[in-house]
């Protein structure tokens, strides 16, 4: 039965109720974290065989990865996720270990530098203004934040971004130069950019014609399901309509083998390509190509990646069902929650009554149950309607997923009770 439908008497019988359950939870001394999407031990195991990784030194090419040199990466690694993220290997470089590096030193050659079409450099401009799909990714928000960008909300829908709202926004203002999109999997809905979403986000007029889609692919690969949901391919889609330069992808293998020791990878159109090893050449004689190599020969081709991924599902299937299933049996029925149920990526996102979010995140820290801020998928962390929560369930052991979303469900109870009461 919904809550708002109780009697006065039910509803001040299920408060004392949940008072006496949350005493309960919060006496047990519990310390559960659900913040950040990491890896738990067990996927970073899977990728333990790096550790006596490269055999050798030289690559297939004949290039000695100990060397200086190879600004674009190595062709084998390259090749490799050149499949899986369907671009041209021509048309992607291999570099570091952290894609969100890549970003920022995108988004900061536009600034001092101005992109490949642009008029002038971003930092010469009055304003300068993103777009931002929400609930989003906070670190997103924050590389913004960071260079005074102004940032623009727009919902994200099912299919991609409401891409309706956002052409009504850029087709007359030049001030938006740009947009944030995490295509496949979303962070932290879990939803995946359609080819017609994608058709037209590549396609619409913009008033700025150095127009940018960060596309920041950083789930492509991370299923949850046997199904394994194919990205737009939005640089050939980006050709087609005329735009070539308008998107910049991301990915990495951050959660793919070790968090801190991965490739990370940019692809985007051959001018852009050249624009950005034009400055990159500046700052780096080459990444670290015996990484690099140890990645190849780890995976030998993408069915390997394929394989591995399978491997990561396994463990973290269990855990996403889990969450599913706790909400399902303490929250269903009652019109206090709603959350999504992905078929990929690393998040849950969970709706509670408005006004309710950052009571819930309290109640669940006073408890031991670690949550990331409300509002946390919000520019600023300022959601309007104190209602979404990111969930990260991936790095805890299944049993403690499930302690903390017992509970997590006692405090949206708790929270809408009080809410309820006021």
């Amino acid at each position: 039965m919904a809550l708002a439908d109780l009697s006065t008497q039910e509803l001040a019988a299920l408060t004392q109720s949940l008072r006496s359950s949350y005493d309960e939870l919060a006496s047990r001394g519990l310390k559960l974290d659900l913040t950040r999407g990491k890896p738990s031990a067990a996927q970073l195991d899977l990728s333990n065989e790096l550790l006596s990784l490269p055999k050798g030194f030289t690559a297939k090419d004949g290039t000695d990865t100990r060397n200086y040199g190879g600004l674009d990466g190595l062709l084998e690694l390259r090749e490799i996720f050149a499949e899986l993220l369907w671009v041209d290997p021509n048309q992607l470089l291999a570099q570091g270990n952290s894609s969100l590096s890549l970003m920022q030193q995108v988004l900061v050659d536009c600034l001092l530098h101005g992109a490949v079409d642009s008029e002038r450099p971003w930092a010469a401009e009055e304003k300068i203004r993103f777009v931002c799909p929400v609930p989003g990714y906070d670190r997103h928000f924050s590389l913004l934040h960071s260079f005074g960008i102004e940032m623009i909300p727009v919902p994200m829908r099912a299919d991609g971004p409401d891409a309706d709202a956002i052409a009504a926004l850029v087709k007359d203002d030049p001030s938006i130069k740009g947009m944030w999109v995490v295509p496949t999997y979303a962070n932290p809905t879990g939803d995946t950019v359609t080819q017609e979403v994608a058709v037209r986000l590549v396609s619409m007029p913009t008033a700025a014609p150095d127009f940018k889609i960060f596309w920041d692919n950083a789930y492509a690969l991370h299923h949850l399901t046997e199904e394994e949901t194919k990205t737009a391919d939005v640089l050939s889609l980006a050709s087609a309509s005329g735009n070539p330069n308008r998107p910049i992808m991301f990915a990495s293998t951050s959660k793919i083998t070790f968090a801190g020791a991965g490739v990370a990878f940019l692809a985007a159109s051959t001018d852009n390509i050249a624009w950005f090893k034009k400055h990159l050449s500046m700052a780096s004689i080459g990444p670290d190509k015996i990484n690099q190599l140890r990645h190849a020969q780890f995976f030998g081709d993408a069915e390997g990646v394929r394989a591995h991924m399978r491997k990561h599902a396994q463990i973290i299937a269990p855990k996403f069902e889990a969450v599913h299933r706790i909400l399902t049996e303490r929250l269903g029925g009652q019109d206090v929650a709603e959350w999504t149920q992905p078929i990929g990526g690393y998040f849950v996102s969970l709706d509670v009554v408005p006004g309710t979010a950052s009571r819930v995140v309290e109640l669940a820290k006073e408890a031991g149950i670690a949550l990331t801020p409300a509002g946390s998928s919000y520019p600023l962390g300022q959601d309007p309607d104190d209602a979404n929560i990111r969930l990260a369930p991936t790095m805890p052991p299944l049993e403690e997923v499930e302690t903390a979303m017992d509970g997590v469900a006692t405090c949206v109870l708790l929270a809408a009770v009080e809410h309820l009461a006021r």
